[in-house]
């Protein structure tokens, strides 16, 4: 996971205050270490002891924001999720 930011408990509730309404994410944040606090907001949503596909990916990132696929996208960039190479399988990575 991303390990390049030190976030405290602080940071961390003070960006979920501000960005997450209802348990949604209302905006995506453009700073990096927000994005990333949201990130992990959104990936503890997985069951890391589970592979999903890309429609179950969707699905549950849809419940938490409205622009899954580039939360999918980041979630895989970010190296919160893995999959294989066709797409047809996605997992949480420790």
């Amino acid at each position: 996971m991303v390990e390049r930011y030190v976030i405290t408990q602080t940071e961390r509730d003070n960006v979920l205050k501000n960005y997450i309404k209802d348990g949604k994410v209302s905006t995506f944040p453009s700073k990096e270490k927000r994005k990333v606090i949201i990130l992990e907001y959104v990936i503890s949503r997985f069951d890391p002891n589970q592979s999903y596909s890309e429609k179950q990916v969707n699905e549950i990132i849809k419940s938490t924001i409205d622009d899954y696929a580039t939360v999918r996208r980041y979630l895989i960039d970010y190296g919160f999720m893995k999959r294989n190479n066709d797409g047809s399988e996605y997992w949480v990575l420790d």
